[in-house]
């Protein structure tokens, strides 16, 4: 990011918050391991829109999920044992969770029910899945992180094929976590977080990965690179946590925009939704707040919204 001139900076606005009924501060499991124990009251993640425009998100710590009216209204869907972090909607209704605690699993957003979908890969437990993205024959992908980092390079990447088939794609990332796909398949970006990197891993037809690169270094902080989304133009929406920001990079990794958080600094994850589907919704965690900004592109579509 050093090696080019400040990007030009646009300002985000509060869309709506976790209301107080939501809020009880407290410790959990999750807050021991990943916050140093610090009592919380929620965590907020995972943001994807339904084709009624609701906004889902999910709560970790405290295994809830949300649903948000286009007015900024809240209900819980779900609350459950588990941590649930990414969310992505199928094509065909179904809401998939990468569940830190549990796999992958599935949420009924009627009934409210969280069921299992993939909690081993070959009898073995997920190091602690954190995000997925479907491809454009809806197969799966997803970032298996747990508590990797530079201390310990072994996290890794999955593909579920649409016949079930599961495959390791890479395993050898340090804290793999947000994920998005080209719109033809041919390569995946993984947010890197704790190296402060965004990868490129080539995918071939067979599915294999060979020369993994780094498509762009971040300049560093508490926390790195998190939630992923591409926009219409092929340019990738970073969101940096620990740095208030999310960054609008172009296909060739030049920063063309610095999206700037007005509510803390834990910009966690995004996604873009409106009427015209340039308005980009991003949890900002340590508050509980749903930022929006206007951006002068639409976001990619994504395979929910197909069909």
């Amino acid at each position: 990011m050093s090696f080019f001139a400040p990007p030009p900076r646009l300002e985000t606005t509060v869309f709506t918050r976790l209301p107080e009924r939501f809020r009880q501060l407290r410790r959990s499991a999750w807050s021991d391991a990943n916050r140093a124990g610090k009592p919380v009251d929620s965590f907020l993640e995972g943001p994807s829109f339904d084709r009624q425009g609701r906004l889902y998100v999910t709560d970790i710590p405290f295994g809830r999920v949300f649903r948000i009216s286009p007015g900024g209204e809240w209900e819980q869907v779900a609350e459950y044992d588990g941590w649930p972090n990414g969310l992505k909607i199928h094509r065909d209704g179904r809401i998939f969770i990468t569940d830190y605690k549990r796999g992958i699993m599935l949420l009924d957003p009627e009934s409210g029910a969280v069921t299992p979908f993939l909690d081993t890969a070959r009898s073995e437990s997920f190091k602690g899945v954190n995000d997925l993205v479907f491809g454009p024959r809806g197969e799966l992908y997803f970032t298996d992180q747990g508590q990797t980092g530079l201390q310990d390079p072994t996290g890794r990447v999955y593909r579920l094929d649409t016949d079930g088939r599961l495959d390791c794609l890479i395993n050898t990332v340090p804290s793999p976590n947000g994920i998005v796909v080209a719109p033809d398949a041919s390569f995946l970006l993984v947010a890197v977080t704790r190296a402060n990197q965004i990868w490129r891993l080539p995918l071939h037809a067979d599915g294999s990965v060979t020369k993994a690169s780094i498509f762009c270094h971040l300049h560093g902080g508490p926390s790195g690179p998190d939630g992923l989304a591409l926009d219409a133009e092929g340019g990738l929406l970073v969101a940096h946590a620990g740095f208030g920001t999310v960054w609008r990079l172009s296909p060739r990794a030049e920063p063309l925009a610095r999206i700037a958080s007005c509510a803390g600094w834990s910009t966690t994850n995004l996604a873009f939704g409106g009427g015209e589907g340039r308005t980009l919704f991003i949890t900002e965690s340590e508050t509980g707040t749903i930022l929006q900004a206007t951006l002068p592109v639409p976001g990619q579509p994504l395979y929910s919204h197909a069909g």
